[in-house]
């Protein structure tokens, strides 16, 4: 079955960087474009980033443009989320999965990044 198993999340203050990972499985993972999203107490799930099947096709939140960088390494089956300059407006769970309109109905727990002084 597909699963999603994220990583890497944490404590940092504001400024500071952190490297996410995703390892995905149960589906090919190198014939779809997959998907960073984030979810916030209280706040509905919304898209970070996405990048297409190769590196030459990549779209930002326009609130992360210039601090994250969108990854994937295709023989690992796991995409990235380098996380730079990072404020607390960033603190959320965060999750991957293919594209908005094409998520599987399965989700991973989600890796929690906290932005605070």
């Amino acid at each position: 079955q597909v699963q999603f198993v994220e990583s890497g999340g944490g404590l940092v203050q504001p400024g500071g960087s952190l490297r996410l990972s995703c390892v995905a499985s149960g589906f090919s993972f190198e014939k779809y474009p997959m998907t960073w999203y984030r979810q916030a107490p209280g706040k509905e799930r919304e898209f970070v980033a996405t990048i297409n099947t190769t590196p030459d096709g990549i779209v930002y939140k326009d609130s992360v443009k210039g601090r994250f960088t969108v990854s994937r390494d295709n023989s690992k089956n796991t995409l990235y989320l380098q996380m730079n300059n990072l404020r607390p407006e960033d603190t959320a769970v965060y999750r991957c999965n293919r594209i908005p309109g094409w998520t599987f109905p399965s989700w991973g727990q989600g890796t929690q990044v906290t932005v605070s002084s």
